[in-house]
């Protein structure tokens, strides 16, 4: 930066100002100046235009040298200082020569004292005052001793006598300095009051600035409205919560943000402040927000509207839900335990004595077909006993590396001869290079089987199955082998979506219901995860998220 840009910022502006309205003051007196001469007044001041014009001409220079003067003496007091001096010698000479002890341009002295003061504070206005004074009583005594003579007296003939001088010089030095108590008085009561309110104001913007602080660094979403339900403020925690931000919120209201919320915001307030209140949120997602309510008051207890303290109580409620299904899954495997105890010991009995009875009798007819009905029944009780294990199982059997898309092509290929497969039906498989990971080989089977078996039966009429392997990575996790199968079919409906995972939740007319409920039972077990979701194109996908080590 240039030495001229440093002086243009460091400029005093209250500085330039008083220079500014020195030559308004200047300009105007030049304007009076030259309508007396225009007009042809006749009279001793009219003989004292030319002196005026010259101390007129000589302030706009001096002006101009202020101008420099500023840049090259940084301290303001002194510049004041010169200033003042040159002013209140520039006021004596304009004084002198429009009437000396007559002159009505006296009330300029004050002017300088007043502007001083802000500038050099109190002895420097004091010392203006004693110049001021000093200048004038001066300049009056050499008028009265005729050491100078006014210009607009011909035959310089003093006419005022001793007592009058006096009482003028008196009168103004007086009037000088108690002008200059006052303008100090004012001035300090100013600034301490500048002060004052500085500190008050420093003292409001901390407390502010905590108060902010304090809002803001708080977990739960604040926010505010008017009576009318209108949203006033929120803090980064509401934000967070609703997933908008508070310029989309502003103003607008909350039953804009939050639909029919109002009447339950002005239910709660009086009595019970707190409800609950499911929202849909960014990309789809139902979030459950616990909404706690309370009135804003003003200190005469008026209303002023509401304050709305939130919390995200999905993870809650999710948790709720895991303990929910968690105890179902105990008392479904203490069952189970029980059940399959008391039923394998006589289906094995029963099945030996099918199989010996099937193998030496030669059936016909009815009796054939009396004999196919037991088989499947004794087939369908070894498929339940299986689920149930399977169901009932903590995960901790043998475990061994597996080659998913070999078991994936071994399924799809046992899968060919179900019951429910069709000739419609076409099946994809994408697979990267790895597709191995650390697993029980009979559960991971299964799983796989079920939810092939599910999307065949999705598809009645044809249809395309794509099973998609590769390998994901998501951050602070271990690497993870993600089996992806989807349908071409209907979908699942909405309100089943929720369920469809739980045991003995089916929506076929056949079936335990225990399929999905399995498949998320062996994934869960493995440390993995199992999603269901429905595709863009109407059908369903099943993701089954395996980490690739234990």
């Amino acid at each position: 930066m240039s030495r001229q840009e440093d002086a243009k910022k460091d400029f005093p502006v209250p500085l330039g100002w008083l220079m500014f309205f020195r030559v308004i003051i200047v300009s105007v007196l030049l304007g009076i100046s030259t309508f007396i001469q225009l007009q042809g007044f006749e009279g001793p001041f009219n003989t004292a235009l030319y002196p005026i014009y010259t101390i007129i001409g000589f302030t706009y220079l001096i002006s101009i040298v202020y101008v420099f003067l500023l840049r090259l003496v940084k301290s303001t007091a002194a510049n004041v200082y010169i200033q003042s001096m040159i002013d209140l010698l520039l006021i004596t000479a304009l004084v002198h020569v429009t009437g000396g002890v007559e002159s009505i341009y006296t009330t300029l002295y004050p002017l300088v004292i007043i502007y001083s003061v802000p500038f050099i504070e109190r002895r420097g206005g004091l010392f203006v005052a004693t110049l001021s004074g000093t200048l004038y009583a001066l300049m009056l005594g050499l008028e009265f001793f005729g050491i100078i003579h006014p210009i607009y007296e011909e035959m310089h003939i003093y006419q005022y006598g001793a007592g009058y001088v006096f009482t003028r010089i008196f009168t103004n030095v007086v009037s000088f300095y108690v002008i200059a108590v006052l303008a100090i008085f004012v001035f300090e009561q100013e600034r301490n009051l500048r002060s004052l309110l500085s500190e008050r104001e420093n003292a409001f913007n901390r407390l502010d600035q905590l108060h902010k602080s304090i809002i803001e660094s708080v977990s739960v979403g604040i926010m505010t409205m008017d009576l009318n339900g209108y949203i006033k403020s929120s803090n980064r925690a509401a934000e967070l919560i609703t997933g908008k931000a508070f310029s989309e919120m502003r103003n607008r209201h909350v039953d804009e943000i939050f639909k029919n919320s109002l009447p339950l915001v002005k239910k709660a307030s009086p009595g019970s402040n707190s409800f609950e209140y499911a929202m849909q949120g960014r990309h789809d997602n139902r979030t459950i927000l616990g909404f706690s309510v309370h009135p804003l008051m003003e200190r005469d207890e008026t209303q002023l509207g509401y304050i709305l303290i939130l919390d995200d109580h999905t993870a809650m409620k999710k948790m709720e839900r895991e303990v929910e299904k968690n105890k179902r899954l105990a008392l479904i495997g203490e069952m189970t335990a029980v059940l399959t105890h008391e039923l394998r010991t006589p289906i094995a009995s029963i099945t030996g004595s099918i199989q010996v009875l099937h193998k030496g009798l030669n059936l016909r007819g009815t009796d054939k077909k009396l004999m196919d009905i037991m088989l499947r029944g004794k087939e369908q009780l070894e498929n339940l006993v299986r689920d149930f294990l399977l169901i009932a199982r903590s995960g901790k059997g043998e475990r061994g590396e597996i080659n998913i898309r070999d078991m994936v092509d071994e399924v799809i290929a046992s899968v060919k001869f179900h019951p429910d497969w069709n000739s419609g039906i076409r099946v994809e498989v994408l697979s990267g290079d790895e597709s191995s990971i650390i697993g029980n080989r009979t559960e991971i089977r299964q799983a796989l089987w079920n939810v092939i078996v599910n999307a065949v039966q999705a598809l009645p009429e044809g249809g395309t199955i794509t099973v998609e392997i590769q390998e994901i990575n998501d951050a602070g996790s271990k690497a993870q082998l993600e089996v992806s199968i989807a349908d071409t079919g209907s979908g699942v409906a909405s309100e089943h979506m929720g369920k469809i995972m739980e045991p003995f939740y089916t929506t076929k007319d056949t079936g335990t219901g225990l399929g999905l409920a399995i498949v998320n039972r062996v994934i869960e077990n493995h440390g993995g995860k199992f999603i269901i979701e429905n595709t863009p194109w109407g059908g369903t996908r099943c993701r089954m998220q395996i980490p690739r080590e234990i």
